[in-house]
């Protein structure tokens, strides 16, 4: 049966430039394209869900501006319940101004905006979504004590928690251990571990309290750990054009298929399909797969 998630996280306009090599420290390029598209890890993630067919309700926020409005129509015609994203009027919508690079690598800033205002008083206002869920999927682009809120307060609904540890900061075993999948990146990984070795990074881990733990390694593919049990699987051979929110199309993906009642090996197959459609389109929401080609795919 089919539970709806619950998406508490961000809503940011990415101002993309392409260039063919990223610039050095002190050095002007000239760029060769210039691009805005909706973005924002919650909303890419809440995006990149329901295109696979879940039921989505996001809680986030943006700006009274022009970015916000334009964020909240592409979230709601992806198919995200966006009730609960409020309208800030003392701060401006979120933006990410991204470098492009010719083999489609990226850089990233953020300006949180209005997502830096996210309260408790909001995920309060959204209790029902809690209610109504039975995932709820969170980032790190939020105040990490509003994560902590919306962690304890899926733990009131008794709801299944993914945790995108992106950006990473360092976690307490305390939230780590109230986690049901913790998913990073290597880089990730080394931050929130404390070890760069990625074997030695898991093991850490694993013996701090999560319970399931991915780890996506790009063109290297996924790991993902499970007490003893070790999945890896390879990444899938496409053409790189940009690489931005492949790894929200892997999270989107990744809920839905646990939504669906799969198996979380069956949830990482779902998200590194996912994931290479993504890297072989430009824009963050605009790269993400409907089911119809996630099936194709396979």
């Amino acid at each position: 049966m089919k539970k709806s998630i619950v998406v508490v996280g961000t809503l940011n306009m990415d101002l993309v430039v392409q260039a063919q090599r990223h610039p050095k420290p002190g050095e002007t390029l000239l760029g060769t394209a210039f691009n805005t598209y909706p973005g924002g890890k919650g909303a890419n993630q809440a995006v990149a869900a329901a295109r696979l067919g879940a039921k989505v309700e996001l809680v986030g926020r943006v700006g009274q501006d022009a970015f916000g409005e334009a964020l909240l129509e592409a979230a709601t015609n992806g198919g995200v319940d966006c009730r609960s994203v409020q309208r800030d009027a003392e701060a401006p919508s979120g933006v990410a101004v991204i470098t492009l690079d010719s083999a489609g690598q990226n850089t990233i800033i953020v300006v949180p905006g209005a997502n830096g205002r996210i309260s408790r008083e909001d995920l309060s206002a959204a209790e029902g979504a809690f209610e109504r869920a039975g995932i709820v999927l969170l980032q790190l682009e939020l105040p990490l004590a509003v994560a902590e809120a919306a962690i304890e307060l899926a733990g009131y609904h008794a709801t299944q928690v993914i945790l995108n540890a992106s950006p990473a900061v360092p976690l307490a075993d305390e939230l780590l251990r109230r986690i049901d999948t913790l998913i990073l990146n290597k880089g990730e990984l080394a931050v929130v571990a404390g070890a760069k070795d990625i074997d030695e990074g898991v093991g850490r881990l694993l013996r701090r309290g999560v319970r399931t733990l991915v780890v996506t390694l790009g063109e290297k593919g996924v790991l993902m750990a499970h007490g003893d049990e070790r999945l890896r699987l390879a990444a899938h051979r496409v053409k790189v054009v940009d690489t931005v929110a492949a790894g929200d199309a892997f999270v989107g993906a990744y809920a839905t298929a646990l939504s669906e009642g799969l198996s979380p090996d069956q949830a990482c197959r779902w998200g590194n399909a996912a994931g290479a459609i993504a890297v072989t389109r430009r824009g963050a929401q605009p790269s993400l797969p409907t089911r119809q080609e996630l099936e194709k795919f396979f």
